[in-house]
C-alpha cells in the first residue's frame, strides 16, 4: 500500500536478520493503499531467493495486531493459504520499527482477480470453509469490530450527511438487523475467526493452463469473531455481482455456494438466515465506505452539501457506475408470497419480501430465489430465500 513511513534499507536489512530471514537484495516501496505502509523486500539465504512484505501499521497498535497476526500464524500452520507472519526467536510476531508496530509476512503469489468468473468463486468458496474449518480451534478472540455493535455506534454518525430517504432506508436496515440478532436462530449461527472483508482485491490468482490457481487471502486486518455465514454473505455480496451495474450473478453464487458446501456444508440456521446475512453484509458494506471515506475526515466539509452533491461524492469515493432511475421510481414493498416481477426481469413466486426503493440516484433492492428454479436461486436454499444486491454505491436490502 502507499508507504507513508519512510524506511531506509539499512533499517529494513536490520529488521530482516534479526528474524534471520537472509541478506536484503531488494526492497521496494508499495503504491497506492489507504491505511499502512508496505514494502516489498526480497532475501538471499543459503543459495536462495526469498520475498516478504515488510508492513508498518499506521493505524493499528502494538496492542491490537497480535491477533490478526497470530490468526494468520494459526491459519498458515494449518494449510490455508495465507501471509505467514514470521517470527523472531522468542516467537514475537509484532516489533517496533521507526517507532511504529511493524510485520513481515511472506509473499503471495500471483494477482487480485478484479472480474472473477464462477471459477475463481468457487475456488474462493472452497478455501473459505477450509479457513473457518482451520480456524475453529484458534485460541485467542476479538468481536468482528465492524459488526452489529459498530452499526449501531456509525449509524447515528453518518445519518446526518445523508439524503433523507438514505437515512431512513439505513435506520430501517439497522432496525432490522438487530431484530435479527435478538432471534434464537441467530444464536444458534456456528461462529469462529472469519476474514470479515473478503473481497476480490483481497484474494491472490495465478492461472495455471487457463485454471485459476488460489494463491492466497490477505489483509486480515478487519478479521474477528463471528457467525460463518456472515463472512460467506460478504464474499457473495462482492464476488458474485457484476461491478458495472449492480446485478447479481448467480451461475457465480451457485458456484460459490456449492464449492463451500462441499467442504463445510451450512446448518439449517445459517441456510435459514443467509438472506437476512446478505443484507447484513451489504450494510457493513456501504456504512463502512461512508465512514472511511467520509468520515471523520471530512465531515465538517461536507457540512452544508446538498444531496445531490453527496451522492456525487459518494459516487467517486466508490467507482461503481450510479443507474439513473426515472423521477417516478417509489418505494414499494411486498411481504406475501405471489408473483410479482422480480429486479431482474424474472418472474414467479418468492416467500422473501420484495423492495425496490429510490433514494436521490441510488437504488437498493433484494430480490428473492424463485420457488420454480428460475435463475436467482441459490442452490441447498429452501425456497423463497432471497439474494442481497449491492447495487451502484448504496446499502442493499429493503425494508423489513
Amino acid at each position: 500500500m502507499a508507504v507513508y513511513t519512510e524506511v531506509s534499507r539499512q533499517e529494513a536489512s536490520d529488521l530482516l536478520q534479526a528474524l534471520k530471514l537472509g541478506q536484503l537484495t531488494h526492497m521496494q516501496g508499495c503504491s497506492g493503499g489507504i491505511e499502512n505502509t508496505n514494502y516489498f523486500v526480497s532475501t538471499e539465504l543459503d543459495g536462495q531467493s526469498h520475498d516478504y512484505v515488510l508492513t508498518l501499521f499506521e493505524r493499528l497498535t502494538f496492542e491490537q495486531l497480535p491477533f490478526y497476526l497470530r490468526l494468520m500464524k494459526h491459519l498458515a500452520v494449518h494449510g490455508i493459504a495465507v501471509p505467514e507472519p514470521m517470527a523472531d526467536r522468542d516467537g514475537d510476531l509484532v516489533f517496533k520499527l521507526k517507532d511504529k508496530p511493524a510485520a513481515v509476512v511472506n509473499k503471495l503469489r500471483g494477482s487480485s482477480e478484479l472480474q472473477p468468473t464462477p471459477a475463481h468463486c468457487a475456488a474462493v468458496g472452497a478455501m473459505l470453509a477450509r479457513m473457518h474449518l482451520a480456524g475453529r480451534d484458534f485460541s485467542m478472540t476479538q468481536p468482528n469490530l465492524r459488526g452489529l455493535d459498530w452499526w449501531n455506534q456509525t449509524v447515528p454518525v453518518v445519518l446526518p450527511h445523508l439524503e433523507a430517504a438514505q437515512a431512513a432506508l439505513l435506520k430501517s436496515e439497522l432496525a432490522y438487523q438487530n431484530h435479527t440478532a435478538a432471534s434464537s436462530a441467530y444464536a444458534a449461527l456456528p461462529r469462529g475467526p472469519i476474514h470479515a472483508d473478503l473481497f476480490r482485491d483481497n484474494v491472490m490468482f495465478e492461472s495455471t493452463s487457463g485454471t485459476p490457481e488460489l494463491t492466497g487471502f490477505f489483509d486480515f486486518y478487519f478479521a474477528g469473531v463471528d457467525a460463518f455465514i456472515f463472512d460467506i454473505a460478504v464474499c457473495l455480496n462482492d464476488w458474485c455481482v457484476d461491478l458495472g451495474t449492480g446485478q447479481h450473478q448467480a451461475e457465480r453464487a451457485r458456484s460459490f455456494l456449492r464449492a463451500y458446501q462441499a467442504v463445510r456444508p451450512l446448518s439449517a440456521e445459517e441456510r435459514a438466515l443467509l438472506p437476512a446475512m446478505l443484507r447484513a453484509g451489504a450494510l457493513r458494506f456501504w456504512l463502512s465506505r461512508l465512514w472511511d471515506a467520509i468520515l471523520p475526515r471530512e465531515a465538517s466539509m461536507l457540512k452544508g452539501t446538498t444531496p445531490a452533491s453527496l451522492s456525487a461524492y459518494c459516487a467517486s469515493v466508490w467507482p461503481i457506475r450510479l443507474t439513473p432511475l426515472p423521477a417516478s421510481t417509489t418505494h414499494e414493498t411486498q411481504t406475501r408470497p405471489g408473483p410479482h416481477r422480480l429486479p431482474l426481469g424474472q418472474t414467479g413466486r418468492s416467500n422473501v419480501f420484495q423492495t425496490t426503493y429510490c433514494a436521490g440516484r441510488h437504488v437498493f433492492h433484494v430480490h428473492g430465489a424463485d420457488d420454480t428454479g428460475q435463475p436467482g436461486a441459490l442452490p441447498g436454499l429452501a425456497a423463497g430465500h432471497g439474494v442481497a444486491t449491492r447495487h451502484n454505491a448504496g446499502l442493499d436490502g429493503g425494508h423489513p
